[in-house]
């Protein structure tokens, strides 16, 4: 099941099965990481870290320190959409699969101040 990726009228696909979200804290300037998979036509988040804490940024309760990388498993429900911030005013989302990072907003044809969805495609 591809994933869909929307800004506005614009829908973008990805054959992907999983993938992982990274942006950077907009105040604390340190990386954050979550891994995706679709499920079922819905999205579960697998895993999440964080490269450091500071404001806004404590790890939660159970996870752990590897190489100054906080990881957890964040007790989430499987999502039918994720909506995410698409502001000129801060560093973007980056969208990693195959081995590598993209903009989001280049992802989703350049929708600058407009969210963007992420979903299963049906």
């Amino acid at each position: 099941m591809p994933l869909c990726i929307a800004a506005g009228a614009l829908v973008t696909t990805l054959a992907v099965e999983s993938f992982t979200l990274a942006w950077t804290h907009s105040i604390e300037k340190t990386r954050w990481e979550e891994d995706w998979r679709l499920a079922g036509g819905r999205l579960q988040l697998v895993e999440a870290r964080i490269r450091g804490s500071g404001a806004g940024m404590e790890p939660p309760a159970g996870a752990v320190l590897e190489n100054g990388v906080w990881r957890y498993r964040p007790a989430l429900a499987p999502l039918a959409r994720l909506r995410l911030a698409n502001s000129a005013y801060t560093a973007g989302h980056e969208l990693c699969f195959d081995g590598r990072c993209r903009p989001l907003a280049a992802l989703a044809g350049g929708a600058e101040n407009k969210p963007v969805d992420l979903y299963a495609c049906p």
